[in-house]
């Protein structure tokens, strides 16, 4: 369900006379209570270096779908997710409640959230899109889920806001789209996307950048880029990222694919060279595209074991998601759950060793203090052990690695409640120990 871009002509892109941007203050948040930017860096609460390797998924339009795919974007490797919101001028408004959830699950999953409102989408040209102004009424609106997640979530202020009019706007607008949200007293990192449908054939964002970052007065704001077909060559997309790293100014590739209506954008230009400049990426999208850009879905049908040629190349392909990305600390540096609790679960793994076959009674017991509506369960095998047959639940394997959702009858355990399921197996290598590492919605379980 992308929205279709208007076309933006690379010639146009290498046209444009550009000034160079002016080097930004080494600056970072006043407080360090969550994400904050520091010499053009984004770093989490514990001051760790955080490059986003995540996906967009959208969640306006598949509400339902969420809880199962943030599911299946960690266990795919992602760090980090861009969840789609509408405001309720163009879409059906995502309340306060609504926002609490996704936030509650991007934890669980140790996912960073980056919140967008959709509905200033191709301001000036697009019917139905309203002004950053309406974004920023928004994001005051459902304010209290927000406040208090700053460890956990970044405000992205509005969806790719002007098309190709009226976009020189966008800076003054910007400001004052900051401006309100620091005054109403929102400490989160804020995200930036840039105009001309966030693809910034202009230079409008790159050339005022630094005026709006020092127009922060926390200094706490990243450059969202949308590189899609204007961003066809290595060349451009190597310069443009660039600028912004010498001048030390934080910027992200929010959304790309590997094609598009508007042209074919270098993907493996885009992967390489965030890579190798620490810049976050996130894909589009993770699935539910329509209106013709279906092949900007990442998993067909929201089905994790059918990515696309575009998804195998973003999660599996040199520079991807599970070679690049790494947790955020303040998921992983603690050994605390996500949601504020620690030893949120207990394995127990009794096995019954053949030597070339086995069977295993698995029990996952929930000690968190509240309920599971669908679950994930992943773990290593210490051998050459392959399942056969799985009952009570589902399992993928690839090559060591199991990764066990419930069937519909096993999805919901209470706080304190246990789920159980069974499994057969062999192995070549005539020994079939008990697996470690157990790890329930991305938190380490005790094991027993």
């Amino acid at each position: 369900m992308k929205r279709r871009r208007a076309a933006a002509a690379t010639g146009l892109l290498l046209a444009v006379c550009a000034s160079l941007l002016t080097a930004a203050p080494s600056a970072q948040a006043a407080g360090t209570a969550g994400f904050h930017v520091k010499d053009g860096r984004l770093l989490d609460a514990t001051d760790q270096d955080f490059v986003l390797r995540g996906v967009n998924h959208a969640h306006t339009w598949y509400p339902d779908r969420t809880d199962q795919a943030l599911k299946d974007i960690k266990a795919k490797g992602a760090n980090s997710v861009r969840v789609v919101l509408a405001t309720g001028d163009q879409w059906t408004r995502n309340d306060t409640a609504d926002v609490a959830h996704v936030i509650d699950q991007c934890k669980r999953n140790r996912l960073v959230c980056v919140l967008e409102a959709h509905d200033t989408t191709g301001y000036g040209e697009s019917a139905g899109a309203v002004p950053l102004a309406k974004a920023v009424d928004y994001w005051l609106g459902v304010k209290s889920a927000l406040v208090g997640q700053e460890k956990y979530v970044l405000v992205n202020i509005g969806n790719e806001p002007w098309g190709n009019t009226g976009y020189t706007a966008w800076t003054d607008a910007t400001k004052t789209a900051i401006g309100r949200l620091r005054n109403a007293g929102l400490d989160h990192t804020l995200v930036v996307d840039a105009p001309n449908w966030g693809q910034d054939w202009s230079f409008t964002m790159r050339d005022n950048a630094a005026g709006v970052f020092a127009a922060d007065p926390d200094r706490n704001t990243v450059f969202d880029i949308h590189m899609y077909g204007v961003y066809d060559t290595a060349a451009e997309v190597k310069d443009y990222l660039n600028r912004f790293v010498s001048a030390r100014l934080p910027v992200m590739v929010g959304e790309f694919g590997d094609m598009h209506s508007d042209g074919n954008p270098d993907e493996d230009a885009i992967m390489a060279t965030a890579q190798s400049l620490g810049i976050g990426y996130l894909g589009w999208s993770w699935s539910g595209n329509g209106g013709g850009v279906e092949y900007l879905d990442l998993a067909r049908g929201f089905d994790p074991n059918q990515l696309s040629a575009w998804g195998k190349r973003l999660f599996d392909g040199v520079d991807g998601i599970k070679a690049t990305a790494k947790e955020a600390s303040v998921f992983s540096g603690g050994g605390t759950d996500p949601g504020g609790e620690s030893g949120a679960c207990t394995v127990t793994y009794r096995l019954s060793d053949w030597g070339g076959s086995f069977n295993a009674d698995v029990t996952v017991r929930n000690d968190s203090t509240h309920a599971l509506d669908g679950w994930a369960l992943d773990f290593a095998f210490p051998a050459q052990q392959r399942i056969n047959a799985i009952w009570n639940a589902k399992a993928t394997q690839s090559g060591t690695k199991v990764h066990v959702t419930p069937e519909s009858w096993t999805r919901s355990v209470p706080a304190g409640g246990s789920v159980g399921f069974g499994l057969s197996g062999s192995s070549t290598a005539g020994t079939n120990a008990v697996p470690t590492g157990f790890t329930l919605d991305g938190r380490t379980c005790a094991t027993r």
